[in-house]
């Protein structure tokens, strides 16, 4: 979905999940409801700020000790889904996210959405936060992968053909989005309402903030 478009001026490329939408919440509960189908100990919010990683089976290594069998890494995945589309439907926008990007959009400046949430299910829910017009595209992912962003971003750059990596800035909640907007020669902003905690957000090499508005501030810096 989408359109294309000449701008000039930074182009921001937005993460979803932990970004511009506050669904952390769900993502521990589902997190712990998977968890406890294959008998593991719940997680606090803070331990999976410290331990999560992409690719996913990376972070459950991390808990277990070992990597998941194929068996249980199906079985958690499923479960993961499976609860958190049950609590995604309640989570809400991230405060302010609505405000900035009708502000950006507004200033004639561009922005799209790449996610690694399934497009299918992802292009409905922005819609019904009303922000689907706001982005030049809106990525999810199309297959089954478990890989990070990096290969997602190349793909989301050539499809919008006339914004160069060296004006886009990533803003997201995770290592890997500031791994992702280095393959393509882009900078990242980090933001610390999501997955991460800062201390593990700032092993990435890259600005860390703690709000939306800060972090459009410091992207327009960065370009």
């Amino acid at each position: 979905m989408g359109k294309h478009g000449k701008g000039r001026g930074t182009h921001l490329v937005w993460d979803w999940n932990g970004t511009l939408l506050d669904d952390i919440g769900a993502v521990i509960d589902a997190t712990n409801a998977a968890f406890a189908e294959l008998g593991l100990e719940p997680i606090t919010l803070e331990r999976y700020r410290e331990l999560y990683t992409v690719p996913v089976p990376k972070f459950y290594e991390r808990l277990m000790g070992r990597l998941p069998t194929d068996d249980e890494w199906t079985v958690m995945d499923g479960a993961f889904h499976r609860h958190y589309w049950q609590r995604a439907e309640a989570c809400v926008l991230t405060p302010g996210a609505a405000e900035l990007l009708a502000a950006r959009q507004a200033s004639g400046l561009t922005q799209s959405l790449l996610s690694l949430a399934p497009h299918t299910d992802l292009v409905p829910l922005v819609r019904r936060h009303g922000i689907a017009e706001r982005f030049l595209r809106v990525d999810g992912r199309t297959d089954r992968s478990t890989d990070g962003k990096a290969g997602h971003m190349v793909r989301h750059l050539t499809a919008l053909r006339d914004v160069p990596a060296e004006r886009v800035v990533v803003i997201g909640d995770a290592a890997d989005d500031a791994y992702a907007a280095a393959h393509v020669g882009a900078k990242a902003v980090l933001f610390t309402g999501g997955s991460h905690s800062r201390a593990s957000l700032e092993r990435a090499g890259v600005p860390v903030v703690d709000s939306l508005e800060e972090a459009v501030a410091v992207a327009e810096e960065l370009v």
